[in-house]
């Protein structure tokens, strides 16, 4: 019964991650564009994606997936994304061949 119980528990978890990245790769294609998406969800997205993420210097980031790289900046003092980054992570995602209803 334990077993059940936990396999039941990580699925789950596994398709409220799952709906949390579809409603975060949806706000990113939303237009206009967002400016109220957390940088952290940007980021789990991305990981979640397959990306290889790596700290750059100071604020910077290196993104890298299906061969497209990008570097962008973490946002702060402020969690969420600017519209521009948004707009950034957006070209980023199209280049890559992220489609909008993956």
């Amino acid at each position: 019964m334990v077993l059940y119980y936990d396999s039941l528990l990580d699925s789950w978890y596994h398709e409220l991650r799952m709906a949390s990245h579809d409603k975060t790769l949806q706000a990113i294609f939303e237009r206009p564009t967002r400016s109220d998406i957390k940088w952290r969800d940007i980021e789990a997205l991305l990981a979640h994606l397959g990306a290889v993420i790596t700290p750059g210097n100071g604020s910077r980031v290196r993104i890298a997936l299906s061969g497209t790289k990008a570097v962008l900046h973490r946002p702060h003092p402020r969690k969420e994304a600017s519209k521009g980054c948004v707009e950034s992570v957006r070209t980023f995602l199209e280049n890559a061949g992220v489609e909008r209803d993956v």
